[in-house]
């Protein structure tokens, strides 16, 4: 999944122990995967064995269960960055918790869907099979979904770099192993440089949340809703032209289409099901805010889209074409200030511009050919910051 990115000095603090325990965690881990002794698990019916039995049915490990694919390659039990239409394995785990098995035997191997059918129609588990894999996923359910593993090769070419300065100066005052000077000199400034510059990179990037696509509660697709079903931006974001925010749609506007709509193209009813859980008890849905400014920032959405007449694309990319949102710009104040000095306003026929008469008597003499926003103070400090 996209995240903000720390900086290297702060990386570099946990670095120690990071190598302390470097050894040791992967036996921790592989050891543990999913539960904490091999006696009991916290399931007061089964056993820990058995428990790792169920997650080694639900990852597809028991050779024997027919053809049907894994449990685990529809139903992630990572967090994911890409939007996958079936449920995780915890919201699966979290919807039969209070179920008993005789439930979940019936939506494993008699679905009620289309979808489901054609996917589950291979299964061939037993009655044990389904209670094992239900007590893994009881179990599953309290440790959640957890991040992939950080990447670090960064870290390690940057310490790397360090190791190399290091050894570098103990050869130049202590060892005098290489006699020609200058190799010790090109080897200090180039990993040096080459830190200060991945360290002023990462400074740079504080802040910023390019790419960044958090999980929402809901799985909607633009690709459908404003794609193939050409609905329109200010339908849902209705407070777009004359509001700082865009506005997030209520529940009652989705249901003004899903009150008919109960099955999904891609994600079957689980998804739709969330909307209508919400109405009925009167609950808003929690969607997350995925395009953010810092709070000295001031940004509306009103001056930009009603009186600039900007279209969504220019900030938020093509979202028509997209399953699941993502920040498709860095948002930094280079970017901010490059479209100001470059983009035309509608100046014409723009009822916010008439009290700039100087200039519009400036374009009927040709003395210039365009109003940029800079030129109506668009680059201005107070206007953005205040």
């Amino acid at each position: 999944m996209y995240i903000n990115r720390s900086s290297y000095f702060t990386r570099i603090k946990i670095v120690f122990f990071y190598f302390l325990f470097l050894g040791i965690y992967p036996f921790v881990y592989a050891s543990t995967p999913y539960f904490e002794s091999d006696e009991e698990s916290h399931d007061e019916h089964l056993k820990s064995s058995e428990v790792r039995r169920g997650e080694r049915l639900f990852y597809g490990l028991i050779s024997g269960k027919g053809p049907a694919p894994a449990c685990a390659s529809c139903h992630n039990t990572l967090l994911a960055d890409t939007l996958n239409w079936f449920p995780s394995a915890w919201e699966i785990a979290n919807l039969y918790k209070e179920n008993d098995i005789e439930d979940f035997r019936k939506v494993l191997l008699s679905p009620t869907t289309a979808k489901m059918t054609e996917i589950h129609r291979n299964f061939n588990f037993t009655d044990e099979d389904i209670v094992l894999i239900k007590g893994f996923l009881d179990y599953f359910h309290e440790s959640g979904l957890q991040p992939p593993k950080p990447v670090i090769n960064n870290l390690l070419f940057f310490l790397f770099l360090g190791f190399l300065i290091t050894l570098a100066l103990v050869d130049l005052i202590f060892l005098h192993k290489v006699k020609m000077r200058i190799i010790h000199l090109v080897v200090i400034l180039g990993a040096l440089g080459w830190q200060i510059k991945m360290v002023a990179f990462e400074a740079i990037a504080l802040g910023r949340s390019e790419h960044y696509s958090p999980d929402q509660p809901i799985k909607f697709s633009h690709k459908i809703h404003a794609g193939e079903n050409k609905i329109d931006c200010f339908y849902c974001h209705s407070t777009a032209e004359y509001s700082k925010s865009a506005g997030i749609p209520s529940v009652n506007v989705c249901m003004n289409c899903h009150i008919l709509v109960r099955d999904g193209t891609n994600s079957g009813r689980y998804e739709i099901n969330k909307i209508h859980f919400a109405s009925d008890n009167q609950k808003p849905i929690q969607w997350i805010r995925v395009h953010n400014l810092p709070d000295h920032v001031f940004f509306s959405h009103a001056q930009h889209v009603g009186i600039g007449k900007l279209d969504c694309a220019e900030c938020h990319g093509k979202v028509e074409e997209v399953y699941r949102i993502e920040q498709v710009t860095d948002m930094s104040m280079g970017w901010c200030i490059e479209c100001h000095r470059t983009k035309e306003v509608a100046f014409y026929d723009n009822e916010f511009y008439t009290k700039y008469e100087q200039m519009h008597e400036d374009l009927k003499s040709g003395k210039i050919d365009k109003v940029t926003v800079e030129k109506v103070g668009g680059t201005d400090c107070m206007k953005c910051h205040y």
